[in-house]
């Protein structure tokens, strides 16, 4: 669960399924909610039931209907019955709620809890403590809606870093970033994914292909980042038992630790 890119695919264009593979997204989202109109919704669910046993599911999420919605008892038995490991709840709003559908799944399949309502934002430590959740997602057009709300960016900081610190909390990855609606303006993403980082969220919703590159390299360590990982860990083989300095500044455990973590990404990520 150590994905950057979602990249959301319509569940209604089977056509597109492959090239959303070839994109170089860490996580393809075939959308079976609100990508599809009710009267294309079953249609859309045996198309991909058919279409999943012809590919490697490794990389595949299934975003179900929602609780409560005609269509989302059959989808998720189609997750079940499919062999794809990781599936997202839209408006993940109870931590009863999620153990109900984490009931009807293998225990191997993890759930991605898209928190999209204020009933979610409030239910948040108890949905993030539910054994088969393993990351809180951010529907931020959603809750936006719900709550009233308008704006996507500094209007949010308060559900962000409530989000980071229980999933912290709850020893999950890093939460997932909401959409950019904008998809012709990258400079727009790359703001958007450089202070979703900056609050400690590990990856971002994408809704177009050309989303998925900036999202990417954005949630990267950068090459600075990458040299001074290594100036701190050849200093502290150098010095392990007391307090050093790189770069002029002081390092202790937290220091290092980042480090480590900086070091260690290409080998997590792949």
């Amino acid at each position: 669960m150590d994905a950057r890119s979602y990249l959301f695919v319509p569940g209604d264009r089977p056509e597109r399924f492959a090239k959303a593979l070839g994109t170089g997204a860490d996580a393809v989202v075939i959308d079976l909610e609100d990508a599809v109109v009710p009267a294309a919704k079953l249609a859309a669910r045996d198309g991909l039931r058919r279409w999943l046993p012809t590919v490697d599911p490794a990389r595949l999420i299934v975003r179900v209907n929602a609780v409560g919605t005609p269509w989302h008892l059959e989808d998720v038995e189609m997750v079940r019955a499919s062999g794809v490991s990781v599936m997202m709840l839209p408006k993940s709003d109870s931590a009863r709620q999620l153990a109900e559908v984490a009931a009807r799944l293998p225990s191997t399949v993890r759930i991605v809890a898209l928190i999209e309502t204020v009933a979610g934002v409030v239910a948040m430590r108890e949905i993030a403590g539910v054994p088969s959740v393993a990351r809180l997602a951010f529907g931020t057009v959603d809750f936006c809606g719900d709550a009233g709300i308008e704006g996507l960016g500094a209007e949010l900081d308060y559900v962000r870093s409530q989000m980071v610190i229980e999933s912290r909390y709850a020893g999950l990855a890093a939460p997932i970033d909401g959409v950019t609606p904008e998809l012709d303006h990258l400079e727009r993403l790359t703001e958007h994914v450089a202070g979703a980082r900056r609050f400690g969220f590990g990856g971002k919703l994408c809704i177009h292909p050309r989303q998925v590159e900036p999202v990417n390299r954005g949630f990267a360590p950068s090459e600075d980042e990458r040299r001074w990982a290594a100036r701190v860990l050849a200093a502290c083989s150098e010095h392990p038992e007391g307090a050093f300095a790189v770069d002029g500044k002081l390092v202790d455990r937290p220091v290092i630790e980042r480090a480590k973590k900086i070091a260690e990404f290409d080998t997590l990520i792949h």
